[in-house]
């Protein structure tokens, strides 16, 4: 299968597609092993960490040198790459993309001379010589071969696979492996397909090769990048509405940290708030018969924790209308509040930013919650002919409104229901009582320290109990190298550590 015309461009073959995995696994190992004897160095790309620990297996089985690189071996991941170039090596990388440098044909001569002491120029030149045969060996071997164990869902990770070999002008071969178990094939190859390749009569390890296949395999990789696509541009969508309400409750959050007073604020708050009670009980150019002034009256005692005569003034006075009432009882609440707040002082003023902002960090907390929920459900919106998108738009508006207006509102009532109280004697001398308890606490816990460290020469037993203490006190320090959520599991059961004693319930 291997190209003995070797030309200084890379040759990148038609992809061979087996029936089974296990049959597309044989014949990697049996390209690897005619690549290695020719003298090639070769990098396997994997699209998985398990693909990469199946393929290093099959080597060790061979009893075949290799070099496995992914996420559990990064530490030696400059070393590995390093020497991925030399005559006759095997290097496994899982989703080998850039990994920021070239692959050198014949190794890195650098890495022979670094960990010499003042290496004479003898020396190196020796080295650099010994390396000049060894990237003469690679060149007339064919240079870098790679082998894809599968076809990613994405062409540019495959294009970047085949991409480190063939740099710069050096030779190179490359050739994707697949079989009717992966994934992409699995999903987008019908079962008619496995049919017309059995009718065939293909026997155990015979494979198909053909660029019509090929061809067909990188159309459905663009059906995969479409979907894809499409998917992240819905979600973009999803995202901006959230992003846009995100910003206008941080811009306002910012606002009231950064002032120190938010009087101005809160009073048009409390107008808001009046009108849109007003607004529920009185309708706008209503007539009288359509007015519902007790249950006016219930929602500002319930609303501002007080009692306000409405029914009286609009007997009292015929010519007052909505928008005269709104301004009355504006003016009342007003007055009440400084009452309240002038008892106080400037301490008020810190009150008010604390509530205001706990008030606000807990609607948006909810509101985020509810947003998921709808973004989860708003899909079946489809059913019904109608837009998910727009759908979801609409309703994240409404959710949005009403979470401004309860902000206003339960800003405007808990500052509302809000009771001073002066403090008196009494209360003076329990708050003096609790300070000078949590004083003597403070002293008792510095002499319980002083008697601990100043007890060491008391005798071996009260040495003990010391350093007992102190080894409570003291913090965790871990014995042994932690144990990677993907290593054999210290058992022994030969299971990964997250499938075994790691695993989360």
């Amino acid at each position: 299968m291997i190209p003995t015309n070797v030309q200084m461009v890379r040759n990148d073959a038609n992809d061979l597609i087996f029936l089974s995995m296990e049959e597309k696994f044989e014949a990697i190992l049996n390209d690897i092993i005619e690549i290695r004897d020719k003298g090639a160095p070769v990098l396997v790309g994997t699209a998985s960490i398990d693909t990469s620990e199946i393929l290093s297996n099959y080597l060790n089985k061979k009893k075949i040198s290799h070099e496995v690189l992914n996420a559990k071996f990064h530490a030696k991941e400059a070393e590995i790459i390093a020497q991925a170039g030399r005559p006759g090596a095997v290097t496994i990388a899982t989703n080998m993309a850039g990994r920021g440098t070239d692959i050198v044909l014949g190794g890195k001569w650098e890495t022979e001379v670094d960990p010499l002491r003042n290496p004479s120029q003898e020396k190196i030149d020796e080295i650099k010589t010994q390396w000049q045969k060894r990237h003469e060996q690679v060149l007339a071997a064919g240079g870098l071969h790679i082998i894809g164990t599968e076809r990613h869902e994405s062409r540019r990770i495959d294009n970047q696979l085949r991409g480190r070999a063939g740099r710069q002008g050096d030779p190179g071969y490359s050739r994707f492996y697949l079989s009717m178990e992966d994934n992409l094939l699995r999903i987008f190859a019908s079962e008619g397909v496995k049919n017309f390749m059995r009718k065939l009569g293909m026997e155990h390890g015979e494979a198909i090769e053909h660029g019509m296949v090929t061809r067909s395999i990188e159309k459905a990789q663009r059906k995969v990048e479409g979907r894809n696509f499409d998917i992240r541009k819905q979600l973009l969508e999803y995202d901006n509405v959230a992003n846009d309400q995100r910003t206008i409750i941080y811009r306002q959050r910012n606002e009231l940290m950064a002032s120190n007073d938010i009087s101005d604020l809160l009073k048009g708050m409390r107008e808001e708030v009046v009108a849109g009670l007003v607004d529920d009980h009185i309708p706008p150019q209503s007539v009288p018969e359509q007015w519902d002034i007790p249950a006016l009256e219930a929602a500002v005692k319930n609303e501002f924790n007080t009692s306000q005569p409405i029914q009286k003034w609009l007997d009292d006075d015929d010519q007052l209308y909505e928008d005269q009432l709104k301004l009355k009882l504006v003016g009342i609440l007003e007055r009440e509040y400084e009452l309240k707040a002038s008892a106080v002082g400037e301490n008020m003023r810190l009150f008010e930013k604390q509530i205001s902002l706990q008030i606000l960090d807990g609607l948006w907390k909810d509101h985020l919650a509810i947003m998921d929920h709808l973004r989860q459900g708003i899909f079946l919106r489809s059913y019904g002919g109608k837009n998910p998108r727009q759908e979801y738009k609409r309703e994240a508006f409404n959710l949005f409104t009403e979470l401004l207006d309860n902000l206003q509102r339960e800003a405007v009532k808990v500052l509302s229901h809000v009771q001073i109280r002066q403090e008196d004697a009494v209360d003076a001398i329990e708050r003096k009582r609790r300070e000078e308890a949590a004083k003597e606490r403070v002293n008792y816990q510095h002499q319980e320290v002083s008697a601990l460290s100043g007890s060491a020469a008391a005798g071996e037993n009260q040495r003990v109990e010391d350093s007992q203490q102190i080894k409570r006190l003291s913090p965790f320090v871990r014995d042994v190298a932690k144990v990677g959520r993907n290593d054999p599991c210290p058992c022994g059961s030969g299971k990964k550590y997250k499938l075994c004693c790691g695993k989360i319930n």
